[in-house]
């Protein structure tokens, strides 16, 4: 299988960005007065290469999979709620799909490695669409090898950048389903970053104290077999999953044609931590959506010097909180483009 890394260019474009701070700072308000949303206006200005950008056919990719390890009881869940979730989104019920609907999001689910056979269907228009990029039904138990070969982990990091090709649009959501990918995204950072399990590893979908103790045991089991995975490649076959080796894909895909990437929990920005590893600059194409309730995913946001637009407690995954995030980003393209200056207004600006 032949897999290469895209070259993904430096988006730091110093001119640009002064013109467009420059319109911000002179919008008929106090300087910096929109907070954050100035710096996110900023930031899309920056990623789309223009002083008036325009949002469009955003697209949330939710990629799911299982997991060997969730049979040692790191989740509160079975396995079986991944394919089960994976209907429910297709049938329109879940979180983010009542979201996506809400805000116009064009709903992809791939399946990347859930264990069941999911049934091949076409959508309805406007309907979520199912795609079927499944390497294998769920990895292999971390805890005791390998959770994937080198090649599956490549196959996976491919099937993502071909579906961003296929997808239209310029704005990425990103969104996951797979019982056991908090201890995933737990392993990620701790053998990336360095940190230790216990700073990293939280509930999940509801693990008690004790679940939670038996969880980190696990994972430093997954830990301790796999210690010569250190590379972010390396890291990701070892210890992760098909959903996040397709979503490390379709990140860097994503970053490769300058597409605005909304970064949604834990998951999703394990994801892009092996993706920003592998390419620097794909996080100045990243809005953070939220910081999660989930335990770790903090000490991740550092790692990347990510400042998440929303603080909700949130921890459902799925893309959720990308979607919740979604109209601020409309709105700071909103406040760029019809915000009146000073200048037009014919209000004073301040000496």
């Amino acid at each position: 299988m032949s897999f290469a890394i895209p070259a993904i260019a430096d988006l730091t474009d110093a001119a640009l960005t002064a013109r467009l701070q420059h319109i911000i700072d002179f919008k008929t308000k106090p300087l910096g007065s929109l907070g954050r949303i100035e710096a996110l206006a900023l930031r899309i200005g920056q990623v789309l290469g223009t002083e008036a950008p325009q949002l469009v056919q955003p697209q949330m990719l939710v990629c799911a999979g299982d997991h060997g390890i969730a049979a040692r009881g790191v989740s509160a869940f079975p396995s079986d709620v991944t394919w089960q979730m994976v209907e429910n989104f297709l049938a329109g019920g879940a979180a983010v799909s009542v979201l996506a609907r809400q805000h116009g999001l064009a709903l992809t689910v791939v399946d990347c490695g859930v264990a069941k056979p999911i049934a091949p269907r076409e959508a309805a228009p406007g309907a979520p669409q199912l795609l079927l990029r499944k390497v294998a039904p769920g990895t292999a138990d971390a805890s005791v090898g390998p959770a994937m070969s080198a090649e599956q982990c490549q196959q996976a990091i491919a099937n993502g950048m071909e579906v961003v090709r296929g997808l239209p649009g310029n704005a990425l959501l990103l969104g996951e389903m797979g019982i056991a990918n908090t201890s995933v995204a737990s392993l990620l950072l701790a053998r990336l970053a360095g940190l230790p399990l216990a700073e990293v590893t939280g509930a999940g979908t509801g693990l008690d104290a004790a679940g939670i103790e038996r969880k980190r045991a696990v994972l430093q089991q997954a830990l301790d077999v796999n210690a010569q995975a250190s590379s972010p490649l390396e890291a990701l076959a070892a210890l992760g999953g098909y959903e996040v080796a397709t979503l490390v894909g379709a990140v860097l895909q994503a970053a490769a044609e300058r597409r605005v990437i909304v970064v949604d929990g834990f998951i999703t920005s394990a994801a892009v931590l092996v993706a920003s590893r592998l390419q620097p600059t794909v996080l100045q194409r990243c809005v953070f959506a939220h910081r999660s309730g989930e335990r770790g995913h903090s000490l991740m946001l550092a790692q990347m010097q990510a400042e998440p637009l929303l603080d909700l407690g949130l921890r459902l995954g799925e893309g959720s909180g990308a979607a919740l995030a979604w109209p601020l980003l409309q709105s700071a393209c909103a406040v760029l483009a019809e915000m009146a200056s000073f200048e037009s207004a014919g209000v004073d600006n301040k000496s």
